[in-house]
């Protein structure tokens, strides 16, 4: 690209963010989304002539719809409580709308557009017919009785219920929302519109859930990370792995990783992160995963029984390591993280959870030619999984685990190939780029043939 065509599409870029900060005021998670989206698209877009004058990357970072409504529920206490639920259907060209429910006391509309949007090119990139949404409420669920989570996603459900259906739009779960929550939001379904139908994603085996569903998000991740290193004649074992987050995702990241040789030593929560030099084990991760599913205790309590160490109120990223896998919440690596990792010898981050790295941190990642993998890609194995569920609820069947893990595998090698042949740049892949630009172009070339909608 020419210093002219550089210079015209930074131009370009700053009116198109300028416009859209304009439109969506005090968003900044939404924002930032966009700008990390945008910066590769729109100098890919300076030749592309037809997707310029059709306005695709406008029209794209405008939702479809915004749904706010009241959810009232009653507590134990019979106090009547009052929260909002949202659902941002961003966009449906390839597919039924497709994306989590989220239930967290910070949960806003600037986040949930941003995971909606990001949703749009996740989807995208797994090949899968499935349009972008996302949704939750600013509801949290800790502290709460079984009683009180099932009245409140009752009458969460009750309002949601319109909006929703297997050729609509299709929620599974995400933060808050685990496997308690999504039965009670399947069964409000199931009352409210007199049918079974595979609407929700991530339900129960015994009731049209699909196996490898809990893990798919960690497997995935793992699984793009060895494409990754398989690039550059690399492999998982003997690597030491840092691992952010006890969750799920993090959960089963650590479990893929041991499996195929790696060594983890951290894992974190809100309250900080333990460092367990020996490493965790199949026993250790059994443990934790009890402790963080069943008890619903705190990640201290794993370095109090195992005597490993436990670092108050701080994050995992200066721990020396080969790999790194942020596993918790957005924007948990600032530049200053980005640089103690590089600094330490990491060569290889795989986002685990959604958009977990500033942009002043990728750029330090690429910056240093290492090995980055954004999570519209390395995340993507948790949908893709869903968008199987969809298949075998349809189908009125069930896989096995051997061949859900299968399907799971070829998904991640082919996201990987995509990101590949879009995000090369000489002998090093800008796999930011390449997840862009090949999510971005399946979606557009399907706007572009409906015409203006």
């Amino acid at each position: 690209m020419s210093s002219a065509t550089e210079k015209h599409a930074a131009q370009y870029l700053k009116r198109f963010m300028s416009g859209l900060e304009r439109r969506n005021p005090g968003e900044p998670e939404f924002h930032q989304a966009v700008r990390e989206v945008a910066k590769d698209i729109v100098p890919y877009l300076e030749d592309k002539q037809a997707y310029k004058d059709a306005h695709i990357l406008d029209r794209m970072t405008e939702p479809d719809r915004v749904i706010v409504f009241r959810v009232c529920w009653v507590d134990d206490e019979n106090n009547v409580r009052v929260n909002r639920g949202m659902r941002v259907q961003f966009n449906n060209a390839i597919g039924p709308y497709k994306g989590g429910l989220r239930f967290h006391k910070n949960v806003t509309l600037s986040v949930l557009k941003f995971l909606g949007f990001e949703q749009v090119f996740k989807n995208s990139l797994t090949t899968l017919p499935m349009g972008g949404a996302k949704g939750g409420a600013n509801f949290n669920p800790h502290g709460k009785s079984n009683g009180e989570v099932m009245r409140f996603c009752q009458a969460f459900m009750t309002e949601l219920s319109r909006h929703i259906g297997p050729y609509t739009d299709i929620p599974a779960g995400d933060i808050g929302v685990g496997a308690r929550e999504v039965s009670y939001l399947f069964g409000q379904y199931k009352r409210l519109q007199n049918e079974f139908t595979g609407t929700i994603t991530g339900k129960g085996l015994a009731f049209g859930g699909s196996l490898i569903r809990t893990e798919a998000t960690g497997y995935g991740c793992v699984y793009f990370a060895r494409e990754m290193l398989a690039t550059r004649g690399d492999e998982i074992r003997g690597k030491t792995c840092v691992v952010s987050g006890a969750g799920n995702v993090a959960q089963y990241t650590a479990e893929k990783l041991l499996q195929l040789g790696g060594k983890v030593v951290t894992m974190s929560d809100s309250s900080g992160y333990i460092y367990d030099k020996d490493g965790l084990d199949e026993e250790k991760l059994h443990w934790l995963i009890g402790l963080k599913t069943v008890r619903r205790g705190r990640i201290h309590e794993y370095a109090e029984y195992f005597g490993c160490e436990f670092h108050e109120g701080k994050r995992p990223w200066d721990v020396p390591c080969d790999m790194a896998f942020p596993c918790a919440t957005q924007n948990e690596i600032d530049t200053a993280d980005a640089k103690d990792l590089v600094a330490n010898g990491c060569s290889l981050v795989a986002e685990g959870a959604n958009m977990p790295s500033s942009i002043e941190a990728i750029d330090v990642f690429q910056d240093a030619k290492i090995l980055y993998a954004p999570a519209k890609a390395s995340n993507a194995g948790g949908v893709a999984v869903s968008g199987l569920e969809q298949t075998q609820n349809a189908m009125r069947l069930s896989w096995t685990r051997e061949e859900v893990d299968e399907n799971l595998l070829d998904i991640m090698q082919k996201i990987h190939a995509a990101c590949v042949e879009h995000g090369r740049e000489g002998d090093w892949i800008n796999y930011a780029r390449g997840a862009n630009v090949a999510g971005f172009l399946k979606v557009a070339d399907a706007m572009l043939a409906y015409g203006v909608l």
